[in-house]
């Protein structure tokens, strides 16, 4: 992991680890510069200035535009920069949802013809608006994150709710990250620690990637695997840091979400940092959407799903109900769900030495508690019934071939 405050390093890091792998996907990363030190704020006005940008729309929240998008909007102006802000504003149980209302406030407030760039001033959420809609409108955007709290500052994709169901579009990357570590220090304990239990669920989607390559012949990129399980390593290196937001601890946390970024953005797809764990996490918030209960943190629900995935993954490798299932369906196997239970029976052994990285729950569980977040299901409000039901069908909310899809699919049916 890198540590210093300009990244431009860290671009050039992945890009020779893209070219060192033979996997023959990647993406280029075009993305420049990349700030994570004190006082980044201060480099926007002349970045742009120098890059031509003179009509900017500012889209950030109340709190966000407190935390950093004032600041940021009062020097563009100062620099001469146009700079409209666009506050978008919280559904009825006050929480900003990347949903159709938002994007289109936002979208209102771009002008096709005068509109240099958008800025996004926030955590996930305001990101996944703003790159959904510099996609659809040909805008560039810039990312000011206001919390270490995700890895999806990067990406190229945007999970929106659409009519209360949550998909992933094509959406933009940014074309620049200004990270004050000033600012992300100062962000609530809560969006540190989820920060923090985003990189956890690392430990299974890297492990569900693996097996979906194996067993279902998906795509797969050692050298993303290999990123993002270098910048996880980090962060459990850096848990206490990361727990007492030292600038140190802050700054190693912004750094691996961002490597956690580029690794995605680099293979083009979320495998490399979106397993079961995510699935449970969807499903959850489309529940509280569902009964309009107030939402929750991305990367806590990821965190807490990421504990119980274990559990259910380890007894799967020691019980391997995969081994009946196959014994009961020796003369059907072929192509189809035949072919995949024949191939996990040949790659058993590596699959079994594989599960042996993921830490058991309690360990992940102590690991969540020691940065301040929720550790199960009960400090969420999710309750058993929810909890079993995401457990029975959140594989069913993505086609990606994660162990608990095969699972429902071969070895918990009769």
């Amino acid at each position: 992991m890198e540590g210093s405050g300009n990244m431009e390093h860290l671009v050039q890091t992945v890009m020779e680890a893209a070219a060192r792998c033979s996997c023959g996907r990647h993406e280029p990363v075009v993305m420049k510069p990349i700030v994570v030190e004190a006082g980044a704020l201060q480099k926007i006005a002349p970045y742009l200035k120098a890059e031509g940008y003179r009509d900017i729309v500012l889209v950030a929240d109340s709190q966000t535009f407190e935390a950093a998008g004032r600041a940021v909007a009062e020097r563009l102006e100062a620099a001469g920069i146009r700079c409209r802000n666009v506050l978008v504003r919280p559904d009825e149980q006050g929480d900003v949802v990347a949903d159709e209302r938002s994007i289109v406030q936002v979208m209102l407030d771009v002008s096709p013809e005068s509109t240099d760039l958008l800025i996004a001033a926030g955590s996930g959420t305001l990101h996944d608006i703003v790159r959904f809609v510099a996609y659809h409108m040909n805008k560039p955007f810039l990312s000011v994150p206001t919390a270490p709290s995700v890895d999806g500052f990067t990406s190229k994709g945007a999970p929106v709710i659409v009519r209360g169901r949550k998909v992933t579009v094509p959406a933009s990357a940014p074309v620049a990250i200004f990270a004050d570590l000033t600012v992300l220090a100062s962000a609530p304990q809560p969006m540190v620690a989820a920060g923090f239990g985003d990189m956890l669920g690392k430990y299974t989607s890297l492990f569900d990637w693996s097996f979906s390559a194996r067993i279902a012949g998906e795509p797969y990129c050692p050298a993303a695997a290999e990123l993002t399980a270098v910048a996880l390593q980090a962060c459990v290196e850096h848990a206490d840091a990361i727990a007492q937001r030292t600038e140190e601890g802050i700054r190693t946390l912004m750094n691996a979400l961002i490597q956690s970024g580029l690794a995605m953005l680099i293979f083009g797809q979320s495998h490399p940092a979106s397993g079961a764990e995510h699935h449970l996490s969807h499903y959850w918030e489309m529940e509280y959407l569902r009964l309009g209960r107030k939402q929750l943190l991305h990367g806590a629900k990821v965190g807490v799903a990421c504990a119980e995935i274990s559990g259910l993954y380890h007894r799967i490798v020691r019980d391997n109900p995969f081994a009946a299932a196959l014994r009961r369906n020796a003369d059907e196997l072929g192509n189809g769900d035949g072919g995949k239970l024949a191939a996990i029976g040949e790659q058993w052994e590596a699959i079994r030495k594989l599960a042996a990285d993921i830490p058991p729950p309690e360990r992940l569980r102590e690991l969540l508690r020691k940065v301040g977040g929720p550790a199960d299901p009960a400090q969420l409000g999710v309750d058993a019934g929810l909890l079993d039901a995401s457990l029975r069908e959140a594989h069913l909310l993505r086609d990606r071939y994660t162990v608990l899809k095969a699972y429902h699919e071969l070895a918990a049916r009769p």
